[in-house]
């Protein structure tokens, strides 16, 4: 008698939600454990879902014990911080099959300074830099260079929230006394020459040997509309991005080969979904901002629901170097995502914390609309606010119009008390702009 698997997610918000939902789909999967995980995850999940609020996704120890004491199948590490801590070489010295990269391949992320020198190194088109590892010394480069937009960016990982934008070099300099506030992870920073055009996030599935291309997505990083405010874990995306054409994917393509020869010809082959943060510039020429060794949040809840392949097969495939050997399914729709956040986030969302969140029940009965918990915490059969970003709402349709619209109209049932509710209304705006273009 065949029983079916337990997987195992290590991840706690949105990204995790999606995941859960893919392999809950499979006939394959029988239960799914979620580490950290929330309490959507177990409501709106037809399969079991456990989840352990308690437990940090760097607490090795805890996981190995989890997953021994579960006898669990498949684990999908999708969390950054347990890739750095080195999560995945652990559990495959216990004999468990582990869809992530090992730490050593995914210093390609949690090290931003290692990253840049590496494309340096295997040709990778980026953005000219510094490397730097005292205040005075990035402050006295500064000095050194013409008037000039910069980013400034802590090496280490500090949630998506180390790059620190400068519309010149006072700002420049301002920026660089902030790295201390990140403590060890910007002891360590970069100074980067700020490239202008359209950026875009890339999923490739890698297994060691070959990849293939999951899709793309278009991330709005900043809090506010119009890009302004601070840099945020991401508050809305929106796929397939019509700025993806022939040409770019190729040159996305090529990257991806760069940088996997790369990584293999360093003894570090890659197993996993390596990200591609990139910028398209006026002359179609495709830069990387950076490279993440896991999805993108809220980027992977636009690209895992068009892949219409049983996912646990996927990744059995992919940890299994038989993953060349899947032809992928995608469906032709256009997905929104919005992320409900709480007022305040990034900066301080304290005054929001415990609030109660009305609405979403009306949303749960929806079936155009697919809803992905992050910072949600249910008492008895109320809702309150747990974290900054709660939720992503996620809508498709033909066209980016109609999606958006199913989305906002989704999001105008939700109220958080003492309003204390904010999104973007601005997500998609690239392509709409360009679907009335063309029209």
């Amino acid at each position: 008698m065949n029983t079916k698997a337990t997987v195992l997610i290590v991840d706690g918000g949105g990204r995790g939600s999606v995941l859960v939902y893919k392999y809950a789909r499979s006939p394959h999967v029988g239960k799914i454990i979620a580490v950290p995980g929330n309490d959507l995850m177990v409501e709106l999940t037809p399969k079991p879902v456990q989840i352990f609020k308690d437990i940090k996704t760097t607490d090795l120890k805890e996981i190995i014990r989890i997953c021994q004491q579960h006898h669990v199948d498949l684990i999908d590490i999708a969390q950054d911080d347990a890739i750095a801590q080195g999560l995945t070489d652990v559990l495959k010295k216990e004999n468990f099959k582990v869809l992530g990269p090992t730490r050593a391949a995914g210093q390609i992320e949690w090290d931003k300074a290692w990253a840049r020198n590496f494309m340096v190194d295997f040709n990778i088109p980026s953005p000219k830099f510094k490397v730097c590892f005292t205040e005075q010394e990035g402050i006295d480069f500064i000095k050194s260079q013409k008037e000039s937009q910069w980013f400034i960016k802590a090496s280490g990982l500090v949630a998506g929230k180390g790059a620190l934008y400068a519309r010149n070099n006072q700002e420049a300099q301002e920026n660089i006394t902030k790295m201390k506030t990140f403590g060890i992870k910007g002891q360590t920073y970069l100074i980067e020459k700020c490239l202008y055009g359209e950026e875009f996030s890339s999923f490739a599935l890698v297994d060691g040997q070959d990849f293939q291309i999951l899709g793309h997505a278009q991330d709005h990083k900043t809090v506010f509309n119009n890009n302004l405010g601070p840099n945020t874990g991401g508050m809305g995306c929106s796929s397939p991005p019509m700025a993806i054409t022939n040409k770019i994917a190729e040159q996305i393509k090529i990257i991806f080969k760069k940088t996997l020869k790369g990584l293999a010809l360093l003894k570090r082959p890659y197993r996993g979904i390596l990200y591609l943060g990139g910028i398209i510039d006026k002359n179609g020429k495709v830069y990387v901002i950076e490279f993440n060794a896991r999805w993108g949040d809220p980027e992977a809840q636009v690209v895992l629901p068009q892949i219409k392949n049983d996912f646990y097969e996927i990744a059995k495939a992919t940890i299994e170097k038989k993953f060349s050997k899947i032809k992928l399914k995608r469906d032709k729709l256009y997905r929104i995502a919005v992320t409900a956040a709480a007022s305040g986030y990034p900066i301080d969302s304290s005054q929001a914390q415990n609030k109660q969140i009305f609405g979403l029940e009306k949303i749960f009965k929806n079936k155009d609309i697919q809803i992905f918990g992050a910072g949600i915490r249910k008492i008895k059969k109320k809702y309150y606010v747990a974290g900054g970003r709660l939720l992503t709402i996620v809508a498709k349709a033909p066209n980016v119009a109609l999606a958006r619209q199913k989305a906002y109209n989704a999001l105008s049932l939700i109220f958080i008390e003492s309003n204390n509710l904010h999104y973007r209304t601005d997500i998609g705006y690239r392509d709409l702009e360009r679907l009335y273009e063309g029209s």
